[in-house]
């Protein structure tokens, strides 16, 4: 018996998916710039009351809300992008498993933050999704065994490796939390969010079309030699046409 293998997706499929996943990811940056127009007009007061209090109780639901909140323009720019592209690449692949990945590294990201933050600080941003994303287009290939999505998990591992840096104990300016925790999300959404799919098991093939298509020849009784249309039927029979 041959080994399962996964059920072939067609490339209208994809094609589909990934049309999905290019509006959806577009609609949340709409949403994210549009509260940033909001948090602007009332003096970043929304990031104030709506950001990641370290060690506060009551901001602890807040984790689900900041990453729509910035301090600043240049903030929120810096973010776009790198949101953008990675967050249509973590889509591509299914919108209902990317907003699952969402969901879940908006909680590593932010809980990391709460927990561990010193000082008396407040955290906004995108960038805890941003690492997030990352991480897992990085090793989602490997995860799904999936040949494409592992070339395009390491080219974007050489082309940003350096964000990285800014994951790690002591970064200033950042949330190196913030980061880490979305990059610790990522890998576990990889795991998590892995490709179950329906497998069949490989049977078989069936008679090619053009087996099937030819034509039998029909067995008939042999011409006697002597038969005085025998030549006429032996060169009638080699062509086929009896």
């Amino acid at each position: 018996m041959s080994k399962p293998e996964r059920m072939p997706v067609s490339s209208e499929q994809v094609i589909a998916e990934a049309r999905k996943a290019f509006f959806t990811v577009f609609a949340f940056l709409a949403i994210v710039w549009l509260v940033q127009l909001a948090n602007a007009a009332q003096d970043y007061g929304l990031a104030r009351d709506y950001g990641v209090h370290s060690g506060d109780v009551g901001s602890l639901p807040h984790v689900l809300s900041a990453p729509f909140l910035h301090w600043s323009w240049a903030h929120i720019e810096s973010n776009s992008g790198p949101l953008f592209v990675f967050g249509f690449l973590a889509a591509y692949r299914g919108v209902a498993r990317f907003l699952g990945l969402s969901l879940l590294v908006a909680l590593t990201s932010g809980t990391a933050v709460w927990l561990l933050e010193q000082g008396d600080t407040v955290t906004v941003g995108a960038s805890g999704l941003v690492y997030g994303y990352f991480a897992y287009v990085v090793v989602r290939g490997l995860f799904d065994r999936h040949l494409i999505d592992t070339l395009i998990g390491l080219v974007m591992a050489a082309s940003f490796a350096y964000l990285l840096t800014t994951a790690v104990p002591g970064t200033p300016g950042v949330s190196w939390l913030g980061h880490l925790g979305g990059l610790v999300g990522g890998l576990a959404g990889a795991w998590l969010f892995r490709d179950r799919g329906p497998r069949t098991e490989t049977v078989p093939a069936p008679a090619t079309a053009a087996a099937a298509r030819t034509p039998k020849r029909r067995s008939l009784p042999s011409t006697p030699a002597d038969h005085p249309r025998a030549a006429l039927h032996k060169e009638l029979d080699d062509l086929g046409l009896l």
